[in-house]
């Protein structure tokens, strides 16, 4: 008997077709013996719709009632497939983040998940229930639900993996792995069959989108094997797993883009030792990840251009605090 998650992306739900194809995925794999945990994305496009609706009530919506009103496009999900699992004689049950419950710290939007009960889980594991959970969510220690950040749900696939023990944790897509660059930019592109978490967890953070950054890198720390695959096709996927086991043959293993960074340069800022770490303590308090930072050579030794990048939806919120930092003196943002 193998302990499996399988994590379902937003495309591979994205109908409720789409659903019941996933659920006769999950029907070979419990004919096989395995004991089935379920992670699922919100339908692909359901978590910019409810954006755009919380938009048009708000610019300035509440971080806190946002976090309730996306982490139902999961829940949505994870009905649908429980029900679609019981129409073909499975034992299937949701449970939903308050339920198991899945506790976080973190600001609204960005939360990181701490610890997980597993009671439930294990409970219904041994009823021999499929468990359907959603991503990308969890509980506060106030009792507040939250939400990990965009992609999120591979994050919580590979906590849960890693909490009960599970024997592997299988990535659903829309692509057959992970791939030398996007494929529907380059259609040259090759299919890596096997990759290191460290290259992953590189292309991850650099805007390769099959896989969330946060996810690899907790993957690594634990020692947690991955495959990435396709649910619409039979092929076999990439195995991600420690570098010792890579056979390196080749230079390059792939190339990855971003389109959703921002640049922001701070003009004439006071050149003195310390200046940097004035201006970006504060941004990591308030959980911005900030990627490249170029400082300029200061010609007349008293001034200084300083520019990094940011995520595009953080830009407002970075420009803010800079200007509430009375600890860094410059000239213009």
């Amino acid at each position: 008997m193998v302990k499996k998650v399988l994590k379902f992306g937003g495309t591979s739900v994205g109908t409720t077709e789409r659903i019941q194809h996933v659920a006769n995925i999950i029907k070979k794999e419990v004919s096989e013996g395995n004991k089935i945990i379920v992670v699922v994305s919100a339908m692909a496009g359901k978590t910019n719709e409810l954006i755009k609706l919380s938009n048009e009530i708000s610019e300035d919506f509440s971080r806190r009632e946002l976090d309730v009103l996306l982490s139902s496009g999961e829940q949505v999900t994870c009905a649908l497939l429980s029900g679609a699992l019981n129409k073909i004689n499975l034992k299937a049950k949701s449970l939903l983040n308050w339920q198991i419950p899945i506790l976080t710290e973190g600001d609204h939007s960005n939360a990181r998940i701490i610890n997980m009960h597993i009671e439930k889980i294990n409970e219904n594991l041994e009823n021999n229930y499929v468990v359907v959970m959603p991503g990308f969510q969890g509980i506060s220690k106030n009792g507040d639900i939250t939400t990990i950040g965009r992609g999120g749900s591979d994050a919580t696939a590979v906590a849960v993996a890693k909490i009960l023990n599970a024997d592997k944790c299988e990535i659903y897509t829309d692509v057959d792995g992970v791939f030398s660059t996007d494929p529907n930019k380059i259609p040259v592109a090759k299919k890596i069959d096997k990759i290191s978490y460290d290259e992953m967890l590189e292309l991850s953070s650099l805007g390769a989108k099959v896989m969330q950054s946060s996810a690899v890198q907790t993957a690594m720390i634990y020692n947690i094997p991955l495959e990435v695959r396709s649910t619409f096709t039979d092929r076999k996927g990439t195995k991600i797993f420690s570098q010792e086991n890579i056979d390196y043959t080749k230079s390059v293993t792939g190339v990855a883009y971003s389109k959703d960074d921002a640049k922001i340069t701070v003009i004439g800022v006071e050149d003195r030792p310390g200046v940097a770490a004035n201006m970006f303590e504060p941004l990591s308090k308030a959980q911005i990840n900030v990627d490249m930072v170029i400082q300029n050579i200061s010609s007349d030794q008293k001034t200084t251009d300083i520019t990094f990048t940011v995520k595009r939806d953080d830009v407002s919120k970075t420009k803010n605090i800079l200007k509430d930092n009375d600890k860094i003196n410059y000239k213009e943002i």
